[in-house]
């Protein structure tokens, strides 16, 4: 029994209600945060939205690269096969129009001997796994890995995918403000990434463009980078996820690419005395 003049019974609810102005409000500084950062790329001469400069992309990689490397082993910091990695990097860096990115290009090998993988920070820190450097069968191979990854570097695609990261968040951030809705909020993180994953294929394929031009002004044949592709589909083992739902095409699919704008490139066919 409750207490005289306590009305006991059902008590209405406060319904949650979102802010669909605030939530505005928060959307509009992301796009112009956004659409309002844009700087020249200075090998490209392209306008590209990114919200930091060469010098912090610089930092920013040196300050990574200890913790990714350790993350794949530590890095192998003697003997030859060390030696002909930083060959072919700084051969392709001092001999193409890489040289005139504001980068200064160092290239790792790292001792994980079971992850197939190259990969490059912001600022110009490059590395490759031992697993896969051990499959490769040419100098040309690894100069079409190596170009692969300059080409991250070149066209700036960390810094772009940190950009395009901090929009989505801030857009994730307006839609979850506006309708106070935890569904709402989980549809656009899922929206936004699958934008981002999109944006991964194509940075792919443009870095594998960037390999092309790369090794053939390096004097490489740029062929040997379909002996990469088949190397990375055979390392598969057929248990990747459909391509529409990774981050890098499938290496099937890309060789068409590579073939198609080797093409391209060279309508009357590539120079003499490429090395393979």
């Amino acid at each position: 029994m409750g207490r005289p003049g306590y009305r006991q019974g059902p008590q209405p609810r406060t319904a949650r209600r979102g802010s669909p102005l605030i939530g505005l409000v928060i959307a509009i500084v992301a796009l112009i945060g956004y659409f309002g950062s844009s700087q020249s790329n200075p090998v490209t001469g392209e306008s590209q939205r990114v919200n930091i400069t060469a010098d912090q992309e610089i930092a920013l990689g040196l300050q990574a690269a200890p913790h990714m490397a350790a993350q794949y082993g530590g890095q192998i910091t003697s003997g030859p096969d060390l030696d002909l990695v930083q060959r072919v990097g700084q051969h392709l860096a001092h001999n193409t129009i890489a040289k005139k990115a504001p980068y200064t290009f160092e290239f790792h090998l790292l001792a994980d001997t079971k992850t197939v993988n190259a990969f490059a920070l912001p600022g110009g820190q490059i590395f490759i796994t031992r697993a896969l450097f051990n499959q490769l069968e040419t100098e040309g191979q690894l100069a079409g890995v190596l170009g692969h990854e300059i080409g991250h570097v070149i066209e700036r695609h960390g810094a772009e995918h940190m950009a395009k990261q901090q929009l989505t968040t801030g857009l994730t951030t307006a839609v979850a403000t506006a309708s106070d809705s935890a569904g709402a909020a989980t549809v656009a993180q899922a929206i936004g990434s699958l934008l981002n994953m999109k944006y991964g294929r194509d940075d792919e394929l443009e870095s594998d463009e960037w390999g092309i031009q790369l090794m053939v002004e390096a004097g490489y044949d740029p062929r040997a980078l379909i002996g990469v592709m088949q190397i990375l589909e055979k390392a598969s083992g057929g248990s990747r996820q459909p391509e529409f739902a990774s981050t890098h095409p499938s290496p099937e699919n890309r060789i068409g690419r590579i073939e198609q704008n080797i093409k391209n490139a060279y309508p009357n066919g590539l120079p003499t005395n490429l090395r393979k």
